[in-house]
């Protein structure tokens, strides 16, 4: 005899069982205030979000989304090292800070052979960095993958374009590159293999931005 379930349930749930309401998809990246992310370009589809754990501190963590039919989908959480001093909204040449705000993506480059990016890539063994950091960690091999920040400079240029559209005194060169292990001058590093991730990721057609800066300047 087949067992009919009783009135007003369903097979497999239980009477009276409280449904379950899914969760709205964000409308943006988590910690992303409302005045940031009126700065984000409304067609940009990617979203590198690079968050300093403070204002003054070196250290940060990088995440990738990408807008999808139902929000953002977060990529995986990674480790970075920004500026030794940390951030700033007013950045100079020589302040050792990083440069908080939205930027595009448009240009990559490195001393190694185009690992699979859909950005331009000048290959060049002038992507090279020698020396030590400020913590005594060689930088040997930082610049064999980067990504240009297009902050003061011409987008659609290689990296090593010196142009400088707001004046040398505003500083430049502005790069996501190898992570050599310690602060940076004002770039964003990271691991080798999350650049390599990074480069074969982005998409100019989904216009990219990098959005960064300490958590609390974020969150404005």
């Amino acid at each position: 005899m087949t067992m009919r379930p009783p009135h007003g349930t369903t097979p497999g749930t239980s009477r009276g069982a409280p449904r379950r309401t899914p969760c709205p998809a964000p409308s943006r990246p988590p910690g992303l205030g409302p005045g940031t992310w009126a700065e984000v370009p409304r067609r940009s589809r990617q979203v590198l979000v690079v968050t300093g754990h403070d204002r003054n501190s070196p250290l940060a963590t990088a995440v990738l989304y990408e807008r999808t039919g139902v929000g953002w989908r977060a990529g995986a959480s990674r480790a970075a090292h920004n500026a030794l001093h940390g951030w700033t909204d007013d950045h100079r040449e020589g302040d050792l800070r990083s440069p908080i705000g939205v930027h595009t993506l448009t240009d990559a480059g490195g001393r190694l052979a185009d690992p699979g990016t859909r950005l331009p890539y000048d290959r060049s063994d002038r992507f090279t960095a020698s020396g030590t950091g400020f913590d005594g960690e060689p930088l040997s091999g930082s610049f064999d993958y980067v990504i240009a920040i297009d902050y003061n400079r011409r987008p659609g240029t290689s990296p090593l374009d010196r142009t400088r559209p707001l004046g040398p005194d505003r500083g430049g060169g502005i790069w996501l590159h190898i992570d050599h292990g310690g602060p940076t001058r004002g770039c964003v590093s990271l691991a080798e293999d999350a650049m390599e991730e990074l480069l074969r990721a982005l998409d100019p057609d989904r216009e990219p931005v990098v959005v960064m800066g300490d958590a609390a300047s974020l969150e404005r």
